[in-house]
């Protein structure tokens, strides 16, 4: 039996995340860690800051899906709105760089 949280990739065993926008369940390193400070979600490229994180698809379908189903609040356990505006950058510029980074 696979252990739980765990998917055979490449002959390893990697956690598993759930994307906040679609909601797929995929390996952690394909989706991009977000975290809120003070109010403003940021990209978390090195997946060291602190706080509760979220993970979602490094593409502007999933995050318009999350910010559509309002789901960054639940995922932050946060009161109020949040502001995306550094995550929607990030994904633009990499968008316009081919997807690299």
């Amino acid at each position: 039996m696979r252990p739980q949280g765990k998917l055979e990739y490449g002959g390893q065993a990697v956690p598993l995340r759930t994307c906040v926008g679609c909601r797929v369940r995929t390996v952690k390193s394909e989706l991009l860690r977000l975290v809120a400070i003070e109010g403003v979600i940021v990209p978390d490229l090195r997946g060291r800051l602190p706080g509760r994180g979220a993970s979602l698809h490094p593409a502007l379908g999933c995050l318009e899906l999350a910010e559509r189903r309002r789901a960054f609040p639940r995922a932050f356990r946060a009161q109020g709105p949040l502001d995306t505006t550094p995550v929607r950058a990030h994904l633009e510029e990499r968008a316009e760089d081919g997807g690299a980074g």
